[in-house]
């Protein structure tokens, strides 16, 4: 029996379902999670199928989450999409189902769940869910495909990332043939606030390069509150350093109101992971996310992004 067949005969075998996903989302955390769920509702009709998790308002055009009483975990099925480890699930009640199921597709440094389905070769938790349904032969709604396509094409950074394989491609394709807005879908991901546009321009005049490719940026809670954009909103802005033909490497340190950082890292060719896992963090090779708890740290993490790129 296929991991794929495993996973629909535990989703026959529960009348609950909650799906979960990684905190701070993304829009292959929501199109991965929110997908599932439709197909889910979509297949079974009769089941109680639940999305939980913060609602960002930066994504609220994807989709809303379920409110759901703790009540609901007993006897459920619960399953995390698109969430490394589990530090990151959003929603501590994971624990409280009956049966868990892990479905990423970062690597699995934390294989959490009773059941789990990690694929790194895939470009994104959404083109999983993707194959997933193709591959049992369960129906896709409209709404099904325009979440999960917009799930692939946030994470390949629309198909331009060396995660993209002749599969996604694949799984894309078939999305597409379902009727939704895909022009207005593509401008919804390629748009943004005009205070991100004033953000991205402060990052532009204030990035620092180093010799070897390296570049940084500190995001101050004063640069923040002056822009007026929140911590979770500051994510639009992590590709740009990487338009400069100069820049290789970049880390993005957004400072938290208890002082300490979230560190957004990104690389073109040279693997940044490792240093990822060296503060509090992980990731894919070439994206990947930390934690830093001073100013030292931070000089720390760009020293170490420096010397990977000398290397």
């Amino acid at each position: 029996m296929t991991i794929f067949n495993q996973i629909l005969e535990q989703i026959k075998a529960y009348d609950t379902i909650i799906i979960h996903r990684h905190q701070n989302p993304d829009t292959d955390a929501l199109g991965s999670q929110l997908g599932l769920r439709e197909i889910l509702r979509t297949n079974f009709p009769d089941k109680s199928i639940y999305a939980v998790g913060f609602d960002e308002p930066s994504l609220s055009w994807m989709a809303k989450m379920d409110q759901v009483e703790d009540a609901a975990y007993t006897d459920a099925l619960v399953i995390v999409t698109d969430t490394a480890n589990t530090p990151r699930i959003d929603d501590s009640r994971y624990t409280s189902g009956n049966y868990l199921i892990k479905i990423d597709h970062h690597p699995d440094e934390d294989p959490y769940g009773d059941l789990l389905h990690v694929d790194t070769t895939a470009s994104s938790a959404s083109e999983i869910i993707t194959d997933f349904a193709r591959g049992t032969c369960l129906n896709l709604s409209t709404e099904a495909a325009r979440l999960l396509y917009a799930g692939i094409v946030g994470d390949t950074g629309r198909f331009l990332y060396s995660a993209t394989t002749s599969k996604t491609f694949q799984m894309a394709a078939y999305l597409r043939e379902f009727d939704f807005d895909f022009a207005g879908l593509g401008r919804q991901l390629d748009s943004f606030p005009y205070k991100i546009a004033k953000l991205q321009g402060y990052v532009f005049d204030n990035l620092e390069v180093s010799p070897e490719g390296a570049a940084r940026i500190v995001l101050t809670q004063e640069i923040l509150k002056t822009y007026e954009v929140t911590e979770a909103e500051s994510s639009a802005i992590v590709s740009a350093p990487g338009k400069i033909d100069s820049v290789q490497s970049w880390a993005i340190f957004v400072e938290k109101p208890d002082g300490t950082y979230r560190v957004r890292l990104r690389s073109k060719i040279q693997p940044i992971s490792p240093i990822a896992k060296r503060h509090d963090g992980g990731g894919h090779p070439l994206a990947s996310g930390a934690n830093s708890f001073s100013l030292q740290e931070n000089e720390e993490i760009f020293q170490e992004l420096r010397d990977n790129l000398a290397e």
